[in-house]
């Protein structure tokens, strides 16, 4: 497995690469308590550190955080916590307590799962769990039952356990992401498809972007915003009063959103952010962070140019430290640029959907997140110009 790095300045002006630290995801923290706790069921002491295999078959070891036994109405029970690690990743659960509490099933039941304190449970269709679970997701139930089994084998005892699972504060943090949104209440999800964090990863983004996709379809949606931020967010929501689960977290990923709507299509798409970032967008760009793709003065003073700009307002414009300047020069002239990019940025997108039946309009925020631009989709069948607006 290759290491991640990031590039860092050293006083000479040259890079080095720094290597970022790997970590584990809230799946592979809940199996190793879970596994701590099963041993402890079955009459062991708690191993510490306590092993787990992961899907790539590597085999890292936790040190246990908590440790408990007691008896309750389901019987003896066992459990265990396991401190989250997100390594370098800016992760919302990095240092969380992730607990597992592990009792005996009814003989022949299998592995079964609960949502402990902090673990949410699914109220939508449209995601890999049916409604009413608990949020535990198929790789981490993959992961669980294989931990716990494991532990049954070596006490010579049948794998029939309940594995309760739940985050310290999770309640709090699901706050911070988008559970809520996608139908997870009361908790986070615990997730994770290899085991392993990689730092600054744009996977797991990507990936709430389609559940939330697959949210809005099951639901029978037919309009869904794709947005870059809190402002444009809150920009389409005020024109349109669009619910929660018709709202994507969009971000910087432009790109992994429309191709997923390529091949799980909803009927009609507004995709709303930033001039600075619909800049590059109409360019073609399909990541619109900062730190990968700048802001091009040359491309915003020809645009000005195609809108009648004079040489001077076009000098001007390619010499801007923003493009939030070279938009306020645009306004100052009576010039139309917000919605001059908006259209190419719509044309960038719909060249990405292809054939796929999404129509497709963008609207275009300032930096107070006020609606500067815009271009409609075009009515069906009557070409791409902004003029032929489709209002659906």
């Amino acid at each position: 497995m290759n290491a991640d790095s990031s590039s860092e300045k050293t006083e000479s002006g040259t890079e080095h690469a720094t290597p970022l630290r790997r970590g584990w995801t809230t799946g592979t923290c809940a199996s190793a308590a879970a596994r701590a706790a099963a041993e402890a069921l079955f009459g062991k002491e708690f191993p510490d550190p306590v092993t787990v295999t992961l899907p790539g078959g590597q085999t890292p070891a936790f040190a246990l955080a908590v440790t408990e036994r007691g008896e309750g109405a389901e019987g003896s029970w066992a459990a265990a916590g396991v401190v989250k690690d997100a390594g370098d990743d800016p992760d919302v659960t990095h240092g969380a307590l992730v607990r597992a509490r592990v009792w005996r099933g009814e003989p022949g039941s299998g592995v079964s799962f609960r949502a402990g304190p902090g673990v949410g449970t699914v109220t939508l269709p449209g995601l890999p769990l049916a409604v009413g679970e608990p949020a535990i997701n198929p790789v981490p139930r993959t992961m669980i039952a294989q931990a716990v089994g494991e532990a049954a084998d070596a006490a010579g005892q049948p794998a029939d356990l309940v594995v309760e699972v739940g985050v310290e504060n999770g309640e709090q943090l699901a706050r911070r992401t988008m559970n809520g949104r996608l139908g997870i209440l009361g908790g986070l999800s615990i997730l994770g498809t290899t085991g392993i964090v990689v730092p600054y990863s744009c996977a797991a983004w990507i990936a709430s972007i389609q559940r939330g996709i697959d949210v809005a379809r099951a639901a029978g949606l037919t309009h869904v915003a794709a947005c870059t931020g809190d402002l444009s967010e809150k920009a389409v929501v005020a024109r349109y009063g669009l619910s929660e689960q018709a709202l994507l977290d969009m971000g910087d990923f432009v790109g992994g959103t429309l191709k997923y709507l390529r091949r799980h299509p909803i009927p009609r798409l507004t995709l709303c952010g930033g001039f600075a970032k619909f800049g590059k967008l109409a360019r073609g760009l399909m990541d619109l962070h900062s730190k990968r793709n700048s802001v091009d003065f040359d491309w915003l003073a020809e645009r000005l140019a195609e809108l009648g700009a004079g040489p001077d307002l076009v000098a001007e414009a390619r010499g801007a430290n923003t493009a939030a300047q070279v938009l306020g020069m645009a306004d100052a002239a009576g010039l139309p640029l917000a919605d001059h990019v908006a259209e190419l940025a719509r044309r960038a997108a719909q060249d990405v959907l292809e054939d796929a039946p999404v129509a497709v309009e963008v609207l275009v925020t300032d930096r107070q997140g006020r609606i500067v631009g815009s271009a409609p989709s075009p009515v069906p069948g009557e070409g791409r110009g902004p003029s032929e607006a489709w209002e659906g």
